[in-house]
């Protein structure tokens, strides 16, 4: 059945998110639809509205959701109604090479599927009757959405919505580069540059893993103390040093993982010089195409660095959702802490404007819409 739902909708790249009543469609073959809980507010939803990634307006904003399943399509068996679920903005085929060889973030068939559903359709509609695009084949910024089963993961319902949402994106992309990606050692010395709700989410993967030192850094005097929060043991504030770099291996030495959570090329180039010999720097951050990074080459085999991308947290996530959130409930990952401020829909240009302003860990749309 079609559902009308409040959504947040880029209409305009470089312009204030709208709130828009729109239509959602029910659900075709290997399709649910979900009444969503909570979405967080990203990053990645950021650069959507401002073409930094470029997906085409009109888009349905939102990757990182958690609700409820109220409708199922044909052929679906492996959930049902009632089924809590959180979104993945990675397609999971499950039968190209990577998908095979155990590496679904990297599906060969996934970019099918950036700005609409892997068969190339929506099932969102603006007042009009317009096709409206949705972000990462999700668009769960709304009350409501119809993913293909491959973006969607079933999940622990006895965890609070606005946290799990926060493992679609957030915890993953962050701890799964530290425990995927890098494959942290314990007693390492590591640094993150970036304290967003992406960067806080790698100093407790660090945590986890058993860093004796994790370096926080930043220009944010309030995000650097939600870094010693997070478990950070030290913090490097920009605007007081002149080489971040440089400060951070006066701290440590050179660290053995260091973890770019910007995304811009400089960062990228600060992480990896402060790096020990044998270090390993893991890009995480999305950086606009025309972005570059320079090195110097003799420094890879001299000192046996390595320079990696992590993307989703090199995520499995069918496994990788649910450990996270059993890592949680363990009281081994922070993830109440997460949630500075929840927001209504109505409220959302101002959860991006906090956002930018770096108010939040993490700010959450939460929805109240009844079931139906």
């Amino acid at each position: 059945m079609d559902r009308q739902a409040k959504a947040v909708v880029c209409r305009e790249w470089g312009q204030p998110v709208q709130v828009e009543t729109i239509t959602v469609e029910g659900p075709k073959r290997d399709e649910i639809t979900i009444k969503i809980a909570a979405c967080g507010v990203c990053h990645s939803d950021l650069s959507a509205t401002t073409g930094k990634i470029p997906y085409p307006p009109p888009l349905v904003l939102g990757h990182e959701a958690a609700g409820v399943v109220v409708e199922v399509g044909e052929g679906v068996t492996d959930f049902k109604e009632g089924d809590h679920v959180v979104s993945s903005f990675i397609s999971m085929c499950g039968k190209c090479r990577q998908c095979v060889r155990g590496r679904p973030v990297l599906c060969e068939n996934a970019r099918k599927a950036m700005f609409n559903l892997p068969d190339g359709t929506v099932r969102t509609k603006g007042a009009d009757g317009e096709p409206l695009n949705v972000f990462g084949a999700c668009g769960v910024m709304a009350e409501f959405a119809t993913l293909h089963v491959d973006n969607c993961v079933k999940v622990d319902d006895t965890v609070p919505m606005q946290n799990a949402a926060l493992v679609s994106c957030a915890v993953m992309t962050g701890v799964g580069a530290v425990f995927n990606t890098a494959r942290l050692e314990p007693g390492s010395r590591a640094a993150v540059f970036g304290i967003g709700g992406v960067g806080l989410n790698a100093i407790q993967g660090c945590v986890t893993a058993g860093a004796e030192m994790i370096v926080a850094v930043d220009n944010n005097p309030r995000k650097l103390e939600m870094a010693k929060e997070f478990g950070a043991t030290h913090t490097v504030n920009i605007n007081e040093v002149e080489d971040a770099a440089k400060a951070v291996k006066k701290l440590t030495g050179g660290v053995d993982y260091a973890f770019e959570c910007v995304g811009a090329g400089p960062v990228v180039e600060q992480a990896y010089k402060s790096l020990g010999r044998g270090g390993t720097a893991v890009v995480v951050g999305v950086a606009d195409p025309k972005d570059k990074t320079s090195l110097t080459t003799l420094s890879l085999p001299a000192d046996e660095r390595t320079l990696k991308g992590s993307w989703l947290g090199s995520a499995r996530p069918q496994h990788d959702f649910p450990r996270i959130l059993g890592l949680y409930k363990a009281g081994k990952l922070k993830l109440d802490e997460l949630v500075t401020r929840t927001y209504p829909i109505e409220e959302a240009a101002q959860a991006f404007d906090d956002m930018v302003a770096g108010k939040n860990a993490r700010g959450v749309i939460v929805f109240e819409t009844p079931v139906a």
